[in-house]
C-alpha cells in the first residue's frame, strides 16, 4: 500500500534510533511534546512554543510562524517487580527490568507561513512506547525461559494545516500517520490453550509493524491581552494488527493507539513571566488489549481477550516561564497523572510497569545569533511503587506482584 511505504520511510530512521519512543511518561504517553513545553511540565495546549505544537494542539502551529526544529532525548526509565507470597518455588524475589535503560529519542518539526494566516507544517514525534528487559525471568518459577520483556515504539509524522480565523483565533487539524514496532520475549507460561486463543504467537516471534491513521483537531483563542485558552482532541489511531502476536493482544493482535482530548490556558501574569495550565484525559481503558483485565472470560488474542487492565487517566500539567533578558528564558513545571494500573492487574504489567504518577520538570531556552535557539529540558519522574492486591491468580498459585518505576529524561533542541 502507497500509504503503508511513504509513512515507513519517514519513520525508519528515527525509529531505529530508539526503541523506545517515548519521554518521561503518564502511563505510556509522554507528558508532552516538544523540548520547551516539556520543561514546563508538558503544560502546552494554550501555549505552542516550536514547530513541534501539532503534537499538542495543531491550531498553534499558525502561531508559531515560519520554525523549524529538531530535538534529542536522552531517556532513562529505571523499572523493578517483586514477586511475595507466593507458593511457586523460587518465584519470590526481586527482578530488575532494566536489561537495556538508556534510550535516545529523536523529534523534527518543520512549519511554514503561506499567507498572512494560514500555517502547514509537519511534526514528526515519538507517540508513546514501552520497553522491559529482566534477564532473570519473573515468570521462570510458571514455566517461562528466557529472558522477560517487550519492547513498544510508536512513531507519528503528522502533516498540518492551521488558520488563523480572526485575529484572536486560529484552528488547526493533523493527519497522525502512525507506525509503530513490537516484541515480546520470555512468555512462554502464558503461550498455551490454557491462556491464549493462538498459542505460537504470544511470545519469541522477533518484531512485528503496523501502521494506522487518525486525526487530531484544536483550537486556540486568546480571549484577553493577557489570558488565551485552547482544547485538542485526538482521534483513537486505527492500527493494523500485530499479526505475529495475535495470541497475546485482544482481537487477534490489535493495538490500536488510545484518543485523548484536553483544555488549557496561558497567562501573562507580567510581560516577562507565563503560567500554563492544562487537563488532559487519555483513554487507554478504550483499547481492549490495553483496557481488559487480567486473567478474564476470553482467553490471549481472543476477540474480547485479556490485556493488562489499565484504566483512563487524567493529567495535570503547570507551568511557569521567566524570560530573565531577550536571551535567556527559563522555565519549569509540574505534571501528575491518575494510576492507569489497578492493584490487581499488576502481574501482566511487569512487561509494562507505567506507574509513576508525579514529574518535576526544569530548563531553558538561549537565543544564539539572528533566529536560532537551544533549549533544553530536564524532566524527573519519582519513585512509585504499586502492590498487587489478588494480583497472581490462583492457577499460578496466589501471591502478589508488586512494580517499582522512576524516570529521569535530558532533552536538547535546536530551531531557528
Amino acid at each position: 500500500m502507497k500509504m503503508n511505504k511513504i509513512v515507513i520511510s519517514l519513520l525508519s530512521a528515527g525509529v531505529m534510533a530508539s526503541p523506545l519512543l517515548a519521554h518521561a511518561t503518564n502511563g505510556y504517553s509522554p507528558i508532552g511534546y516538544g523540548v520547551k513545553n516539556e520543561a514546563m511540565g508538558g503544560a502546552s495546549i494554550a501555549l505552542p512554543l516550536d514547530a513541534i505544537a501539532a503534537a499538542n494542539n495543531p491550531a498553534g502551529m499558525v502561531m508559531v510562524g515560519d520554525h523549524t526544529d529538531f530535538a534529542l532525548t536522552w531517556f532513562k526509565p529505571n523499572r523493578e517487580a517483586e514477586i511475595t507470597g507466593s507458593p511457586a518455588p523460587g518465584a519470590n524475589g526481586t527482578y530488575s527490568g532494566n536489561g537495556r535503560s538508556n534510550f535516545f529519542i529523536p523529534d523534527f518539526g518543520y512549519n511554514k507561513m503561506i499567507s498572512a494566516d494560514t500555517s502547514l507544517g509537519v511534526s514528526v514525534y515519538g507517540n508513546g512506547g514501552m520497553n522491559t528487559q529482566y534477564n532473570t525471568n519473573p515468570f521462570g518459577a510458571y514455566g517461562s525461559s528466557g529472558n522477560l520483556g517487550i519492547n513498544l515504539s510508536q512513531l507519528f509524522v503528522a502533516p498540518t494545516w492551521a488558520m488563523k480565523i480572526n485575529p484572536t483565533n486560529a484552528i488547526g487539524v493533523s493527519l497522525n500517520l502512525a507506525y509503530q514496532m513490537f516484541s515480546a520475549t520470555g512468555l512462554s507460561a502464558f503461550d498455551n490453550a490454557g491462556f491464549s486463543s493462538n498459542p505460537g504467537s504470544v511470545t519469541d516471534n522477533g518484531t512485528d509493524t503496523s501502521t494506522g491513521y487518525g486525526i487530531r483537531i484544536g483550537w486556540t483563542g486568546e480571549v484577553t491581552p493577557t489570558v488565551t485558552l485552547g482544547a485538542t482532541y485526538q482521534s483513537k489511531t486505527k492500527m493494523g494488527k500485530f499479526s505475529k502476536y495475535s495470541g497475546l493482544f485482544a482481537g487477534q493482535g490489535g493495538f490500536d493507539i488510545p484518543s485523548n482530548y484536553g483544555v488549557g490556558i496561558a497567562v501573562k501574569a507580567t510581560p516577562a513571566t507565563t503560567v500554563a495550565f492544562d487537563v488532559q484525559r487519555i483513554n487507554y481503558a478504550d483499547v481492549p488489549s490495553v483496557g481488559n483485565t487480567f486473567p478474564a472470560a476470553a482467553l490471549l488474542g481472543a476477540d474480547n481477550g485479556a490485556g493488562f487492565g489499565w484504566q483512563n487517566i487524567n493529567a495535570y500539567k503547570l507551568g511557569v516561564s521567566h524570560a530573565f533578558s531577550s536571551a535567556f528564558t527559563m522555565r519549569a513545571g509540574y505534571d501528575h497523572c491518575d494510576q492507569p494500573i489497578q492493584n490487581s492487574q499488576t502481574l501482566l504489567n511487569m512487561l509494562a510497569p507505567g506507574v509513576v504518577q508525579d514529574h518535576l520538570s526544569l530548563g531553558g531556552t538561549w537565543k544564539l545569533a539572528g533566529t536560532s535557539e537551544i533549549s533544553v529540558a530536564y524532566v524527573h519522574a519519582f519513585k512509585k511503587t504499586v502492590n498487587g492486591s489478588n494480583s497472581i491468580p490462583t492457577m499460578f498459585g496466589g501471591g502478589e506482584a508488586n512494580l517499582t518505576m522512576t524516570e529521569d529524561s535530558i532533552g536538547i533542541s535546536y530551531g531557528w
